[in-house]
């Protein structure tokens, strides 16, 4: 277990990092005993000192959810991170590329909550009853440590990979006629016109609803709420997709709608 000063020093490290958008040595290099305690204890010490900065926590990512991120990651569990205002774009976006160090796009399913969700005993039924509806999403992940160089401890420390998220313009309900399928709607992730991820809702923890059960009752052990009116990222439906400036992205979601964002 790392001591206050460790996880301060790491935390800021992290920050300065991201501030400055440039990569530092994994964390594991100067803290060779790091565990998933101390890099969530980090990842508050980051998302402390960007909210000191001016920055407002808006909602959750739930990361690692798809088989494929978790073989990348050779890991066996998700991860959760804080979403803050200056990560969030709409529809269209055009996003300055220089912000980010070295950019992955994901296609997700994004939840946004009408009441608040606190586990532990969360279920799958009480998620959608919470649901306002869902959008689809970009979410544009990115490492602070050199070349995605990463075990578990160092993404989670990093708030979870955290770079910025693209929301589409249409909320889409989970009950009644016009209902998304959250289970087996199809994914299609074009990156310059060029079909680049395929995937279903069923690829993030056999739903994403599952995930955001999982997110629920994971922070209520620790006595933090997923509340009315935030966004909730549920997980990557594909594998990681590198882009850079210049590349134009366009997401298709079926029967929930469709997003794009261009780097810059």
């Amino acid at each position: 277990m790392l001591d206050a000063n460790a996880i301060a020093a790491a935390g800021d490290a992290l920050y300065d990092a991201w501030r400055d958008a440039r990569a530092i040595e994994p964390l594991s290099h100067r803290w060779p005993s790091i565990d998933i305690d101390d890099a969530y204890r980090v990842q508050q010490h980051v998302v402390a000192r960007r909210v000191s900065a001016g920055a407002r926590v808006v909602g959750k990512k739930i990361g690692v959810t798809s088989q494929a991120v978790m073989r990348m990651l050779d890991v066996d569990q998700p991860d959760f991170g804080m979403l803050l205002d200056d990560m969030a774009f709409g529809r269209g976006a055009q996003i300055d590329a220089s912000r980010l160090i070295a950019p992955k796009a994901e296609g997700e399913i994004a939840f946004v909550l009408k009441r608040d969700l606190c586990g532990p005993g969360v279920s799958a039924a009480e998620v959608l009853a919470a649901t306002e509806g869902v959008m689809a999403c970009f979410e544009i992940v990115d490492s602070r440590i050199r070349d995605w160089r990463i075990g578990i401890a160092d993404t989670v420390a990093d708030n979870a990979s955290c770079g910025v998220y693209v929301l589409s313009d249409r909320l889409v309900p989970v009950s009644g006629e016009r209902a998304a399928d959250l289970f087996s709607c199809g994914m299609v992730l074009e990156k310059n016109g060029e079909v680049v991820g395929l995937g279903a809702g069923a690829a993030t923890m056999g739903s994403p609803v599952n995930a955001v059960a999982w997110l629920a009752n994971t922070l209520g052990a620790h006595g933090i709420a997923l509340k009315a009116g935030e966004v909730i990222l549920s997980g990557a439906l594909s594998a990681m997709v590198p882009v850079r400036a210049g590349d134009f992205l366009h997401l298709t979601l079926g029967g929930i709608g469709e997003c794009s964002v261009r780097l810059t």
